[in-house]
C-alpha cells in the first residue's frame, strides 16, 4: 500500500506549513500528495504552487469540481500541469452534490452519471489530440449548435506529455463506483470502510466487465481520504474524528439527499444517522458528536495508540485500496510512514 498526502482546501485562508508538509511526505516517501476544492480555495492554485518546490512526489487533485470548469477547461489546466510537473500530475475529477452546484455554481444537477461520462469522454478526447475536439451529447456539444453559429471545431495548440494522462473519479454510489472503474484510471471513494470491500469490488468488477479492457482492473488504482488521530485513549481519538463525520452525515447535503450519509445507511447506520441528521440540522451539533458511536469511527478512520492502528492497517491493506490518503501534522504522517511504509 502507497501513502498520499491530503492537503485538503482551506477553511478560512491558507493553511500553515503547507510547503514544509509537502515537502516532508516526499522525502518520506509518500507517492502523491493532493488537493481538494469545495467552495472557496480552488484545487489547482495551491497544488501548483506548493507543488512546484517538490521534484517526485505526483500531484493530484481531489477533487476538481465538473462545474467549476467546462471539460476543455479542465484540459487545458491538466496538459499544463502535467507539462509543468514533469508528468506528475493526476486529474481527480467529481461531480460534487446538489447543494454546492446548483447553491454555488447555479448549475442544475441532472444525470450526474451520464454528465461525468460525456465530461471524461472529451477531456480524453483533448487530451489526446488526434484532431479538433467534436461531441455531440446531451450536457456537451462542441461546437455549440446554435448561438452565433460561428463555432468550429478545435484542436489544443499545446501537445500534451501525457495523452493517457490518469483521471481519477470520486464516487459513493454502486453506479458510479461501477462507473469509475469503466471510464477513468482511479477511484476516490469516501467514507471507505475495510467491512464494504466486497460490496466495493463488486460494483468495481461491473465497471471493468463493461469495459472490457485487458489487464484494467491490475492496473486501476484506488486512492482512499482516511482519517488518522493518534492517542492513547481510544475515545480521545475518535472524539478528533466525530465533528466530521457529524458535519458530512448531517450537514452536507439535506435529509432526501445526502450521499455521504447513505455510505453509513449502507454499513448498517440507519439509525444513527437519522438521530445524527436531527441533531446536527437543529444546530445541536455536540449533540450530533455524541450519537457516533465508537464502533462507527473505527469502522471508516484509524484511530488510538500507535500499536493498535497498526494493527487496525492489516483490514485496511487487504482492500481493494491501492493508495491511503492521510492528513495531519508532520508527526502523524512521520508515523504512519513508519507503520506503512517500514
Amino acid at each position: 500500500m502507497k501513502l498520499g498526502l491530503q492537503l485538503g482546501y482551506w477553511s478560512s485562508g491558507p493553511p500553515v506549513g503547507a510547503v514544509e508538509l509537502i515537502l516532508a511526505a516526499e522525502d518520506l516517501g509518500f507517492d502523491s500528495a493532493w488537493t481538494a476544492e469545495a467552495y472557496g480555495s480552488d484545487a489547482l492554485t495551491p497544488l501548483a504552487w506548493w507543488g512546484s518546490q517538490t521534484t517526485r512526489i505526483k500531484l493530484g487533485t481531489a477533487i476538481m469540481q465538473l462545474s467549476a470548469r467546462t471539460p476543455t477547461a479542465a484540459a487545458m489546466a491538466a496538459l499544463t500541469m502535467d507539462h509543468l510537473s514533469s508528468g506528475r500530475f493526476i486529474m481527480g475529477i467529481g461531480a460534487s452534490g446538489p447543494q454546492v452546484v446548483e447553491g454555488w455554481y447555479g448549475q442544475p444537477y441532472p444525470k450526474p452519471l451520464l454528465r461525468t461520462r460525456e465530461y471524461i469522454e472529451v477531456v480524453r478526447s483533448t487530451l489526446r489530440r488526434e484532431g479538433p475536439v467534436v461531441h455531440s451529447g446531451e450536457f456537451y456539444n462542441l461546437p455549440l449548435q446554435g448561438g452565433s453559429n460561428l463555432g468550429k471545431p478545435l484542436k489544443s495548440t499545446v501537445h500534451p506529455l501525457r495523452a493517457d494522462l490518469p483521471i481519477f473519479m470520486a464516487a459513493e454510489g454502486p453506479k458510479n463506483v461501477a462507473l469509475a472503474a469503466e471510464v477513468a484510471d482511479g477511484w476516490f471513494p469516501f467514507w471507505f470502510s475495510p467491512s464494504s470491500d466486497a460490496f466495493y469490488r463488486k460494483a468495481l468488477a461491473e465497471g471493468f466487465f463493461a469495459q472490457a479492457v485487458a489487464n484494467k482492473a491490475e492496473k486501476f488504482e484506488v486512492a482512499c481520504p482516511t482519517m488518522v488521530a493518534i492517542d492513547d485513549d481510544v475515545e480521545a481519538a475518535a472524539d478528533k474524528i466525530r465533528p466530521l463525520i457529524a458535519l458530512y452525515v448531517g450537514g452536507m447535503g439535506s435529509k432526501s439527499a445526502n450521499f455521504h450519509a447513505d455510505v453509513f445507511v449502507r454499513m448498517g447506520y440507519e439509525d444513527e444517522c437519522h438521530r445524527i441528521q436531527e441533531a446536527f440540522l437543529a444546530g445541536d451539533k455536540a449533540g450530533a458528536n455524541s450519537l457516533i458511536p465508537l464502533r462507527m469511527v473505527e469502522d471508516v478512520a484509524l484511530v488510538g495508540p500507535k500499536e493498535k492502528i497498526k494493527n487496525d492497517l492489516e483490514r485496511w491493506e487487504e482492500t481493494v485500496i491501492t493508495t491511503l490518503v492521510i492528513g495531519g501534522d508532520l508527526n502523524l504522517i512521520r508515523t504512519m510512514a513508519e507503520l506503512v511504509l517500514g
